[in-house]
């Protein structure tokens, strides 16, 4: 299969530049990262600040306005996970950024497939040790304190929680990029970038449509028939496929997209449609 670079737009070479990453780069990449629920939206939840926080990196490695531009649109496209463990990606990211400078030859595209492929396992992790672990011990140690009139209840909690989520979040960051930068060069080194482009595309799909199948639920209530010889709509669409309705919803909303029509004006209208069927009986 013959791969062919999708990315670096313009043929020119880049200027000469120190595109060296150090800790203090990764630093600022690490204070940015707290803005990572700030500016959240319904379109493309985390990827404003997402794009804020590799703004430092993103400037030092691309001199040229075109460069410097393509990488932040490059940045902007959807991406949500767990925001304690971002910082991983932001690293992994970082890595990636710096290679595709100083390599011309560098499909760039590989940078939004990892992030794709890796978002939702980070978030499957990140939930299960933040919000279902550390979090419930923060909890049970604050309320225990706090139901004896104790005010060190509040700030323990905040503490145990805290601390520990302050600490990963920064060694995370260093550790996203050494282990990018470290898995790059063994890629390269072995001729096994093309299969990584493939592999994270394939995978970033597989990611985006379960997240479509799984967070757009639409059920109709109407049957055929009557008494015992009913049968449910919804149980015959099952049966020809699992989740046709989803997949019709987002196939609309993609070609509505794709047709440039405003995503405030597809919210609305989803906003109108479901309350109107709910309304009729068609939706429920």
């Amino acid at each position: 299969m013959t791969m062919t670079k999708t990315s670096n737009q313009g043929s020119a070479p880049r200027d000469e530049q120190d595109t060296s990453i150090h800790q203090k780069d990764l630093n600022r990449v690490f204070w940015r990262s707290f803005q990572m629920e700030f500016s959240w939206n319904y379109e493309r939840q985390m990827n404003l600040a997402y794009t804020y926080a590799m703004i430092p990196i993103l400037k030092k490695l691309y001199k040229r306005k075109e460069d410097l531009s393509s990488a932040l649109k490059r940045h902007l496209e959807f991406f949500n996970t767990t925001p304690h463990i971002a910082t991983l990606m932001l690293g992994i990211s970082t890595a990636m950024e710096k290679q595709n400078a100083d390599d011309p030859e560098f499909d760039s595209a590989t940078i939004n497939n990892v992030k794709a492929s890796l978002m939702g396992p980070l978030a499957g992790l990140g939930d299960s040790f933040y919000w279902g672990t550390l979090r419930l011990i923060a909890t049970g140690i604050g309320t225990s304190l706090a139901l004896q009139g104790n005010i060190l209840g509040p700030i323990l909690f905040l503490l145990v929680f805290n601390v520990p989520h302050i600490f990963l979040r920064y060694l995370f960051t260093k550790f996203g990029y050494k282990l990018g930068t470290g898995f790059l060069y063994r890629l390269q080194q072995n001729g096994m970038m093309g299969n990584l482009t493939l592999g994270a595309a394939i995978l970033g799909l597989m990611v985006i449509g379960g997240m479509s199948a799984s967070m757009i639920s639409i059920n109709v209530p109407l049957t055929l028939g009557s008494g015992e010889g009913a049968t449910k709509v919804q149980d015959m669409l099952n049966n020809i496929m699992p989740g046709l309705l989803p997949l019709s919803a987002f196939g609309i909303i993609y070609w509505l997209l794709k047709r440039e029509v405003k995503p405030t004006t597809i919210l609305v209208g989803i906003a109108v449609v479901g309350i109107l069927g709910a309304w009729i009986g068609v939706f429920e």
